[in-house]
């Protein structure tokens, strides 16, 4: 019998051990081949991108108060059911904002200067020379253009300056002058404006039904020939049949991406032969330094669900009227 007095948490994500310890520390952690016996006791699930949280899931767990959603997006949360039993969401903006800006501009520099093609050449055994004429893309001085300027956007955009680049920006809403002063960046009302005029694009908008395949064969034939393509948002904002076309047709130059859908793709998909396009099994977020963040905020939001009190960081959940 545990005497600890600590919450039981359904563990739905697993950590490195040293992280995991966090988890340990102030929680109960129930594991899968655990949960059926101790259902009633569990009032917390704690979670990452990977595990739908649906009202199945949720109806197994009849005193469930509070999903701990340990990433800052929260589309593989069905938040209607939440609504419906009266469970809180809890979700980590802003801790994540930097590390993913870095593996914006990780994938960005690799797809354009083809490093990851470069490294195989380089390490191939039927390598006697060098190609002298071995071309990649410029990015310092061209221009970037930025779907989704929300706090990563900014993030990407404070970074662009250091590249001494043109930084333009297409979003729900035009930011205040001084937040554009802030990184240098100028609105452009109009999606295809921004693709026709960019030279490399990222896209960090948020997923959505209005959001769901904005870039297709439309977005991609107006992108310039040289431009390079990333996304580091989700990859359902991405047609990615018509990226592969664009890719292996000469519409666009290269792409990197940090996410796809699904996660990972089939591996007969045609984007998996792509020789320009560079893709991270979304890592995103993956630095000890900003899981570490992520996984205290989301501890403190499980408390806070548990008690009843305010959470750092919440899901507004839908209306059922």
């Amino acid at each position: 019998m545990d005497t600890s007095g600590k919450p039981y948490v359904y563990q739905g994500a697993t950590f490195p051990p040293e992280l995991h310890a966090l988890l340990e520390h102030e929680f109960n952690m129930v594991y899968e081949k655990d949960a059926e016996a101790l259902r009633e006791k569990i009032t917390a699930i704690f979670c990452f991108v990977t595990l739908p949280i649906t009202k199945d899931l949720l109806e197994r767990f009849p005193n469930l108060k509070v999903v701990g959603n340990c990433a800052v997006g929260y589309n593989h949360v069905d938040l209607k059911a939440c609504a419906a039993r009266g469970i809180r969401v809890g979700y980590t903006p802003n801790v994540l904002n930097a590390a993913t800006a870095d593996m914006a501009w990780a994938l960005l520099l690799a797809a354009a200067r083809r490093v990851v093609e470069g490294d195989k050449i380089a390490k191939s055994p039927n390598t006697s020379k060098f190609d002298t004429n071995w071309y990649g893309y410029q990015v310092s001085s061209t221009t970037l253009g930025i779907i989704g300027m929300g706090r990563i956007g900014m993030e990407i955009a404070k970074r662009a300056g250091g590249f001494g680049m043109r930084i333009l920006y297409y979003n729900r809403h035009k930011k205040s002058k001084e937040e554009e002063d802030q990184v240098g960046a100028t609105y452009v009302p109009s999606l295809k404006d921004l693709l026709s005029q960019s030279d490399h694009v990222v896209l960090c908008a948020p997923a959505s039904k209005d959001t769901q395949h904005m870039m297709a064969a439309e977005q991609f034939g107006a992108m310039k020939r040289t431009a390079i393509f990333v996304n580091v948002s989700r990859g359902t904002l991405v047609d990615q049949d018509a990226l592969a076309d664009a890719l292996t047709s000469g519409t666009i130059a290269a792409a990197g991406l940090d996410v796809t859908d699904p996660e990972p793709l089939p591996r007969d998909h045609p984007l998996l032969s792509c020789p320009n396009v560079t893709i991270t099994p979304h890592t995103g977020s993956s630095t000890f330094h900003t899981r570490r963040a992520m996984l205290n905020v989301t501890i403190r939001n499980i408390w806070a669900g548990i008690k009843g009190e305010q959470m750092e960081s919440e899901v507004n959940l839908p209306s059922l009227h």
